[in-house]
């Protein structure tokens, strides 16, 4: 693996784990009351978009490899571009349904 996508791929895995430790032990109420939270997670999760999509361009195998890779990236560009209108709630969903997997896949890249 070329030493540019074991970048993106660290960067990657360091964001979802500051999401992870930023939100571990809070509840959606909370995460949407703290505005401080919310910029730090929607200011990772762009790092995570950003990162996968220069790995797509730099290997487009390897980022296809992670589940839902567009979406991510789609996700970024939605927390860029429509910042005015993100919505607390797919935020939160994201968190409790994708982010362990993104983790966990990223990981097993790093580990190769």
């Amino acid at each position: 693996m070329r030493l540019e996508a074991r970048k993106y791929l660290f960067d990657i895995e360091r964001a979802a784990g500051l999401v992870a430790q930023f939100t571990a032990g809070t509840e959606f109420a909370d995460y949407e009351q703290d505005d401080m939270l919310r910029s730090a997670v929607e200011r990772q999760f762009e790092v995570i978009g950003e990162a996968l999509s220069q790995l797509y361009k730099l290997d487009a195998a390897l980022a296809a490899r992670i589940s839902e890779f567009r979406q991510i990236i789609a996700f970024r560009n939605i927390l860029i571009h429509g910042y005015a209108e993100v919505d607390s709630r797919l935020v939160w969903d994201v968190i409790e349904t994708r982010l362990a997997t993104l983790r966990r896949e990223v990981a097993d890249f790093t580990a190769e």
